[in-house]
């Protein structure tokens, strides 16, 4: 459904989704990554376990929450993809780093 633009340059990038190998370019945030590896749902809800994707791409609306490298509730559309990142995708809360 997500297409990279042609025109778009950058550095090819390996992290993972879940377990699963996945690529990405220098500069593209994990969000953007996510829809392009087709991953249709991000996070579900705390409540009634409704499942999330991103939405604004701006930081302002919370539905692209991710796990990245074992630290939770990142937003997804914030982050840029580095080599070698681990992301999960969440169920309801999430994780969280003892001491923050």
């Amino acid at each position: 459904m997500f297409q990279r633009l042609p025109d778009i340059r950058g550095d090819a990038l390996s992290f993972t989704i879940d377990g699963k190998a996945a690529q990405a370019r220098a500069g593209e945030t994990v969000a953007s990554a996510l829809l392009l590896a087709g991953v249709e749902t991000c996070r579900t809800t705390p409540v009634s376990g409704a499942p999330r994707a991103p939405y604004c791409l701006m930081g302002v609306c919370f539905e692209c929450l991710v796990t990245i490298d074992g630290r939770g509730n990142q937003q997804g559309c914030l982050v840029t993809v580095q080599d070698g990142m681990r992301v999960e995708t969440q169920i309801g809360r999430g994780k969280r780093e003892l001491g923050r």
